[in-house]
């Protein structure tokens, strides 16, 4: 028989999946949840909020039996999900079902069940004799390029926690992954001059422009794809660079003023991801100036949208063999999908994405999460604690 995680679990989880946390809208509500959960069992918590004060991340520290605040292992996932319009769904997203041996509800696998863990675990962790802290690290806006984590790695940074290591429980069916790809999202705003279409000499088309572009960054695209460098862990095993989106002109008879693109790149860690990025600002500049010599009132402006580094943890860093004597599934495997582990790695963190459900059922509609892998990350968090308590 299947593994069946306990009510109290399976009550935290729900209690987090039904306030509807998609990125466009505000965490708070959430917030308040977990900081009261944590509250009642006698642990501190801070607010990070973001500038317009609208969403927050949550870092609490649940000190050594000592009182030490330093060290020890940070839990970390995010309080975000993604939206579900246009998707068909068999029953409310954000009203958890169980079926088959499955929970079903938007966050469910992407990642509230990790969280929802770890609010199960709060008395066991405050009532252990911790031999080191243990950090409890919820950030929002993850969805969207890993917005809120900066700020909150950077508040662990500055409070000199010093942790030693890192579990970030995205869903990766309980595999201990030490490697994952970059994610850097692009929007490449085109300028031209808008004319009739019979007289063409006086405008400057950006959709022309912009598609000098997209074919730019698919011929990078190819030179990957082709040139390598190559990491066989990957199921993609090279640099990803795809154009997604487009859009421009209003009507068949008019030159376009304007055009939009939209790009992303996803780099393996052998990858110079700054020189990358300034190779795709060069040509996006190199286009502008072309546009101007048109016409001066053309041009083109290139944004970084959203970027999160990636994550290289060595194979031999404590914390890999850390998670799995926890109960992690050890692998050599590295995952395309960006985490916020980057954002801990490139802090100096070891860290690796451990955590319970299949990132195949994230973002899709009628996601779900197997139940006996909620219970195995039940398994993990209690051997984390036995393993950090004193004997």
């Amino acid at each position: 028989m299947p593994a069946t995680p306990a009510d109290a679990t399976i009550t935290e989880i729900t209690n987090l999946i039904t306030f509807d946390t998609t990125s466009r809208d505000t965490n708070l509500p959430l917030i308040d949840h977990v900081e009261a959960r944590l509250q009642a069992a006698g642990i501190e918590s801070r607010r990070i909020p973001n500038p317009e004060g609208t969403k927050a991340n949550l870092l609490a520290t649940i000190p050594a039996a000592d009182g030490t605040t330093t060290g020890g292992i940070v839990l970390s996932g995010h309080t975000d999900v993604v939206p579900v319009d246009g998707q068909e769904w068999s029953s409310n997203p954000f009203t958890p079902e169980v079926r088959d041996e499955k929970l079903y509800a938007r966050g469910s696998a992407d990642m509230k069940s990790f969280i929802g863990v770890i609010l199960s675990r709060l008395e066991a962790l405050k009532s252990a004799k911790l031999s080191e802290p243990i950090h409890l690290a919820f950030s929002y806006d993850e969805e969207i390029g890993c917005v809120g984590a900066i700020s909150l790695v950077e508040a662990i940074t500055e409070e000199g926690l010093a942790p030693r290591g890192c579990i970030v429980g995205e869903p990766s069916s309980m595999r201990a992954i030490r490697g994952h790809k970059s994610m850097n999202v692009f929007r490449v705003d085109f300028h031209g001059v808008a004319a009739h279409s019979s007289l063409t000499p006086e405008g400057v088309n950006a959709i022309a422009y912009a598609s000098e572009f997209v074919a730019f960054v698919h011929a990078v695209a190819a030179e990957f794809r082709t040139e390598g460098p190559f990491d066989e862990a990957y199921v993609v095993p090279f640099t990803s660079v795809t154009a997604n989106t487009f859009t421009g002109g209003i009507a068949v008879n008019t030159i376009p003023a304007e055009a939009t693109v939209q790009f992303e790149f996803r780099s393996l860690g052998s990858v110079d991801r700054e020189a990358l990025i300034e190779r795709f600002r060069a040509e996006a500049q190199r286009l502008g100036r072309a546009m101007a010599a048109e016409n001066e009132a053309a041009g083109v402006d290139f944004t970084i949208e959203a970027e999160a580094p990636g994550c290289e943890t060595p194979a031999d860093a404590d914390i890999v063999s850390l998670a799995a004597n926890w109960g992690g599934v050890a692998t050599d495997d590295k995952v395309t999908y960006g985490t916020e582990a980057g954002l801990f790695s490139e802090a100096g963190i070891p860290t690796v994405v451990c955590g319970p459900g299949d990132i195949a059922q994230a973002h899709a509609p009628d996601e779900f999460i197997e139940l006996d892998q909620i219970a195995a990350c039940e398994s993990f968090i209690d051997a984390l604690i036995a393993d950090l308590s004193e004997n």
